[in-house]
C-alpha cells in the first residue's frame, strides 16, 4: 500500500493505492483480510499485509460488532461425534425454499469447517466438551445439530479476534471514511471499479472539504446490510451499507425482495429470540404512557397451553414466517404485536418477572400445560424454575448481562419490543468464488445475495466467512499474478478526484442554498417510514406501487435540489441519505416486480389479498373493518431469481430480469485429475 498527495483544483487530496481494498471491517471483511494475507505469505510474498487496505465508515459500528440475540448462532457443518452430516445435506437445507444458487450453497457446506476452525484458532470462544467435540443444537430450518454459539456476542468476538489477527499481519485499517462513490472504467463485461472516493470525516468535521481516494486492482465489498432504511429496525445505529454506491457502479443485485423480520427490543436494539422466548415470559401491551396494561395475546389463542407453547416456539421459530400464521402458530404472535403497535398505537412489552396470564377460565400458568416439544426442552435443560427470570438465569445468564450492560435490568423492568427488520437475504449476485457481475469486484457477508428466500438461523455468519475465504483465494491465485497498468489507475484516480471534488462542492452549495428541501435526517425518516409500512413484513401491490412512486420522486428531489446542509461536516450524511434513497427505490422496484410475476407470501413477508386466506378473525384491517387476508406462496417462483440493475435511462431507474438458480453441483472426479487441475490452476476456470 502506498499513499500519495495530489493537487486537484488547488487542493491537496490523499490518494491511497493497494493491490486489494476491502470495504467494511466486520467479521466477513476481517476474515477475508486474514485469509488473503495468509495465502500470500504461504507463497513467499514479503510483507503481504502491505498489499491490502481495509476501509470502513466506522470501525466500532456495524451489525457484526453491535448486534445479536440470546446466544447468537453460528451455523456450520455438524461436528457432533454421533450425528452424521454431509455437504450435500447442508446445501439441501440452504436451497430448500428456493431462489438460492446450489453451487454457493454447496461451497458454504464444504468450506464451513475451514472457516469455523479458523475462528477457533483466532480466539473466538466456541465451547467444546471434554473430548474436544463442538456439540451443536438445532436452530430454525435446521434438520441437523449444526448450530453453535459463543454467546450473545458471537459475531462481535469474531470481528474483534479477526481484526487483531489482521493487525498482527500488518493490515492497515482506514477508519471514518464512508464511501461517496465508486469510479468505473470500461463497458459491458470489461467494466470494472478503478477507484473509490470517500469522505474523510475528521477533515470534514474540521470544516475542510475532506476527500480521500483509494485506487486498487481488486475490491471486496463487505459493508453489511441496509439497516437504516427502516423505521422499525434491530440493525445497530449507523449500519447503512453501501448498496446505493454499488448499484451506481453497475453491480447486479438479486433477491432484493427477501429480508428477515422478527421481534426485537427497541430501546436497546437486540433480537429477542432463543431463550428470551423459550423461558415463556409474559407479553402484554400498554397505552403510549405505559398505563392500561392488557393481556392482548389472549385475543388470539384459545387456552394457556397454546399461548405459552407458541411463545416458547418463537425462540427458534423466531423470524416472522408467512407460513406460520394460520392455525394458531408462532408467527401469529408477530402479527398480534404488529396489530397492537402499528394499528392500535399501543406499546408491547416482555415481562420476565411474571408468567403469562389469561382470563379466569384458563386457569393459571403451569409448565405442564406446554406442548410436548416445549415441555421436553424445558425439562431437558432443567429450566423448571417458577418465574421466567429464574429460568433465564438458569439457561443463559449472558442473555441477561447483555441488557444490563446497556442499562436495562430484566429482573426489575419489562422490555419494550416490536416487529423489526433484522437481516437482508438478498444482495448482490456472485459466482461460486463470490465475484460479482463486475470483474475484480467481490461481494461478501450480508451484501452478497446468496441466501435465497429462507435460511437456517446463523448461516449468515458462516456465509460471510466462506465468502471471504473464497474471494481471498481467487484474488491471491488469479488476480494477484496478473499485470496491471498502474499509470492508468493513477490517471483514473486523478480524474475521479477532480470529478468528486466538483460534485461535493456542488452538493454543498445546493445544500446551503435550498430552503424547501429536506435535511438528511428528514430524508432518512421519510425513507424509514415508507419501507416499514410498504417494504417490510407486510406488503400489498397497491401500497408498494405507491411507495415506489414516492421513492423515485424523493430521489429526484434529492438529486436535483440537494439536501439542506450548511457545512462540509454534513456532506457524509447527505450522501448517505441519497444512497439509501436509491437503495430503497431498488428494493421497492423489485417488490413491485414480484407482484407483476404473481408472487405470494413467502419467507419473512406476507402479501395482503382480498381473496386470500384469513389470518385470524381478530386481526382486522382498521380501514375496511374486515379480517386481514393473505396470498399463499406461489411456489413456482422458487425456481426463479429476480435480478435488478441500475439504469438511469429507465423511468423507474432499474431494469429487472430473471435467472434460474444454478443447481447443486454433482461433479465427480478422481483424485489424480483433480490434483492436476489444482496444480495447473484450472480449478479457477471450471
Amino acid at each position: 500500500m502506498t499513499t500519495d498527495t495530489i493537487a486537484v483544483a488547488g487542493q491537496a487530496i490523499a490518494m491511497h493505492r493497494a493491490n486489494t481494498v476491502i470495504v467494511g471491517a466486520g467479521a466477513a471483511g476481517m476474515g477475508c483480510a486474514v485469509q488473503f494475507v495468509r495465502l500470500l505469505r504461504a507463497r513467499g510474498v514479503e510483507n503481504p499485509g502491505e498489499k491490502l487496505l481495509v476501509v470502513t465508515g466506522g470501525l466500532p459500528l456495524g451489525a457484526s460488532r453491535m448486534s445479536g440475540s440470546d446466544k447468537q448462532t453460528y451455523y456450520k457443518m455438524g461436528t457432533s461425534p454421533r450425528v452424521p452430516d454431509t455437504a450435500e445435506d447442508f446445501a439441501s437445507a440452504l436451497t430448500a425454499f428456493g431462489c438460492c444458487h446450489g453451487d454457493n450453497a454447496l461451497v458454504e457446506g464444504i468450506c464451513s469447517l475451514r472457516g469455523f476452525y479458523n475462528l477457533v484458532e483466532a480466539g473466538v470462544p466456541f465451547p467444546h466438551e471434554p473430548y474436544g467435540a463442538f456439540i451443536g443444537y438445532k436452530t430454525d430450518h435446521d434438520p441437523h445439530e449444526r448450530a453453535t454459539s459463543a454467546g450473545p456476542k458471537t459475531s462481535r468476538f469474531m470481528s474483534l479476534c479477526l481484526q487483531a489477527a489482521a493487525e498482527r499481519m500488518g493490515v492497515r485499517i482506514v477508519d471514518k471514511h464512508p464511501v461517496a462513490r465508486f469510479i468505473t472504467a470500461g463497458a459491458g463485461e470489461a467494466r470494472r471499479i478503478v477507484a473509490m472516493v470517500c469522505i474523510d470525516r475528521a477533515k470534514a468535521a474540521a470544516g475542510e472539504l475532506g476527500v480521500a481516494v483509494f485506487v486498487a486492482e481488486n475490491w471486496v465489498l463487505a459493508a453489511g446490510g441496509p439497516g437504516e432504511i427502516y423505521q422499525s429496525t434491530v440493525y445497530p445505529r449507523g449500519q447503512a451499507g453501501i448498496h446505493g454506491a454499488a448499484l451506481l457502479a453497475g453491480l447486479e443485485a438479486c433477491n432484493l425482495t427477501e429480508s428477515q423480520y422478527g421481534l426485537a427490543s427497541v430501546k436497546f436494539r437486540w433480537n429477542v429470540s432463543g431463550t428470551y422466548m423459550q423461558v415463556v415470559p409474559r407479553i402484554f401491551s400498554t397505552d403510549a404512557d405505559g398505563a392500561d396494561g392488557r393481556e392482548f395475546l389472549t385475543e388470539y389463542f384459545d387456552d394457556m397451553g397454546s399461548l405459552a407453547t407458541n411463545i416458547f416456539l418463537k425462540g427458534y421459530q423466531w423470524p416472522f414466517d408467512a407460513q406460520r400464521i394460520t392455525g394458531g402458530q408462532s408467527s401469529l404472535i408477530d402479527m398480534a404485536v404488529h396489530q397492537e403497535t402499528v394499528v392500535r398505537g399501543r406499546r408491547v412489552w416482555m415481562d420476565f418477572l411474571h408468567n403469562p396470564a389469561g382470563p379466569a377460565g384458563w386457569g393459571g400458568f403451569d409448565l405442564d400445560k406446554l406442548g410436548p416439544e416445549a415441555l421436553n426442552y424445558i425439562r431437558k435443560t432443567g429450566a423448571t424454575q417458577p418465574l421466567p427470570i429464574d429460568r433465564l438465569r438458569h439457561m443463559n445468564q449472558p442473555a441477561i448481562d447483555i441488557y444490563a450492560e446497556n442499562g436495562i435490568d430484566l429482573a426489575r423492568e419489562p422490555l419494550e419490543i416490536a416487529v423489526c427488520a433484522q437481516h437482508m437475504n438478498g444482495g448482490f449476485s456472485v459466482d461460486k468464488w463470490w465475484q460479482s457481475s463486475v470483474r475484480r469486484t467481490f461481494v461478501i457477508g450480508e451484501m452478497a445475495g446468496t441466501h435465497g428466500v429462507k435460511r437456517p438461523g446463523g448461516s449468515a455468519l458462516n456465509a460471510g466467512q466462506v465468502g471471504g475465504m473464497r474471494a481471498a483465494e481467487y484474488i491471491a491465485n488469479v488476480y494477484a499474478r496478473e499485470s496491471f497498468d498502474a499509470a492508468a489507475l493513477d490517471e483514473a484516480g486523478k480524474a475521479a478526484v477532480a470529478d468528486a471534488v466538483e460534485g461535493l462542492k456542488a452538493r454543498l452549495a445546493k445544500g446551503a442554498a435550498t430552503t424547501a428541501g429536506q435535511t438528511p435526517d428528514e430524508a432518512m425518516a421519510e425513507i424509514g417510514r415508507r419501507m416499514t409500512l410498504h417494504g417490510a413484513h407486510l406488503r400489498s401491490p397497491s401500497g408498494s406501487a405507491g411507495a415506489l412512486a414516492e421513492a423515485l420522486a424523493q430521489y429526484a428531489d434529492i438529486r436535483d435540489g440537494g439536501l439542506k446542509i450548511d457545512s462540509p461536516a454534513g456532506l457524509a450524511g447527505a450522501l448517505l441519505a441519497e444512497q439509501q434513497c436509491l437503495t430503497h427505490a431498488a428494493m421497492l422496484k423489485s417488490i413491485c416486480g414480484m407482484f407483476d410475476r404473481a408472487a405470494g407470501s413467502r419467507g419473512s413477508h406476507c402479501i395482503f389479498a382480498d381473496d386470500g386466506v384469513e389470518m385470524h378473525p381478530k386481526l382486522v384491517d382498521s380501514e375496511s373493518g374486515q379480517p386481514y387476508r393473505f396470498r399463499q406462496e406461489n411456489e413456482s417462483l422458487r425456481g426463479t431469481i429476480l435480478t435488478t440493475r441500475h439504469n438511469p435511462q429507465s423511468p423507474d431507474l432499474f431494469d429487472l430480469s430473471e435467472t434460474p438458480p444454478r443447481p447443486v453441483p454433482t461433479r465427480e472426479i478422481a483424485f489424480e485429475p483433480a490434483w492436476r487441475e489444482y496444480r495447473e490452476g484450472k480449478i479457477y476456470t471450471v
